[in-house]
């Protein structure tokens, strides 16, 4: 219950952001979306990260990180050898080919953001994959730069033969949203939409074992009422994907105890995000992030001071 209320109370704040977001990055982006993917492995199954868009947000102590100084934010940012100004956050769904199963974890933005985002069929079409062929889809959380593409613009069914796993707190909330709270959190005709991938969801308690051996998702508290990561394989080649637990690879992994306005129990949000990034340098465990720079994997690294983030070499 303390989860929930604590997302009643920060609602609208959060609301107003992903509102205004679209049209902080039309003025911010210099560039619309482009088309691209990169294969990588994780263990014998064969990996892609597809491009969808970007998005990019002022350093403001409002927009993004909270309770800092814009000097501080921009310190960050500029050792790491980032613009000091905004932050660039990519979105890119990944798709995995595990035996007989063809895996997409979120779908990006769809039509939503206008020409920010939406390159998701282009990117898997460079990348010789087929909507048709995919078999499962894993929901993070419900915002729309995750669950945008999981419709065309005239509102069918974008993977017509998947799954659509999401957890159940994620969904009830998703299913519970009025027009009016759904346009402000970027999503567009909720009812038709919810009703368009209700035949499709597959919902799941958190932490459950969903495809086993394959897919494990992972209770990430804080960023939304039912936020989900999920393990893809065993052992030391496995990755999470993280969700929307971390955004930003230079201020989320430097400073994982900063609050950040898109989490919904902003305290809860932060706690989690410090014990990832903890773990996660204590284990070597491969990460792939929807938000850090293209192709989103690699791992978190301990450092004289402190943790930073790791892009993966590949070829």
């Amino acid at each position: 219950m303390a989860h929930r209320r604590a997302f009643s109370r920060v609602f609208p704040v959060i609301a107003a952001l992903i509102v205004s977001l679209a049209a902080v990055t039309a003025q911010a982006a210099p560039a619309t979306a482009v088309a691209q993917f990169q294969g990588f492995k994780i263990g014998s199954y064969n990996a892609v990260a597809l491009k969808d868009g970007v998005i990019e947000m002022p350093v403001d102590g409002k927009s993004f990180v909270l309770g800092q100084s814009n000097e501080a934010v921009g310190a960050v940012l500029k050792k790491g050898g980032a613009p000091a100004d905004h932050f660039e956050f990519s979105i890119q769904p990944l798709l995995v080919h595990a035996g007989n199963h063809v895996l997409l974890f979120d779908t990006g933005v769809g039509n939503w953001y206008g020409d920010i985002g939406g390159k998701l069929p282009d990117s898997m079409k460079a990348a010789g994959e087929s909507p048709a062929s995919v078999t499962d889809i894993f929901i993070s959380h419900a915002h729309g730069d995750h669950i945008g593409g999981l419709i065309t613009p005239s509102g069918a069914l974008a993977f017509p033969n998947a799954a659509i796993h999401i957890s159940a707190p994620e969904w009830k909330w998703l299913s519970s949203l009025t027009e009016d709270q759904a346009k402000n959190m970027a999503i567009q005709h909720v009812s038709a939409f919810v009703s368009a991938i209700k035949p499709k969801v597959v919902p799941f308690q958190p932490g459950a074992d969903l495809l086993p051996g394959i897919v494990k998702a992972v209770d990430l508290k804080g960023h939304t009422p039912g936020h989900s990561g999920y393990l893809i394989g065993t052992g030391a080649e496995s990755v999470l994907v993280f969700g929307d637990a971390m955004h930003s690879f230079l201020v989320s992994v430097g400073k994982p105890s900063w609050q950040v306005a898109f989490d919904s129990d902003q305290q809860l949000g932060a706690a989690t995000r410090i014990t990832l990034v903890s773990d996660s340098a204590a284990s070597g465990q491969r990460l792939y992030s929807e938000h850090f720079p293209f192709p989103g994997i690699g791992k978190i690294v301990k450092t004289q001071s402190g943790t930073r983030w790791q892009p993966e070499t590949l070829h």
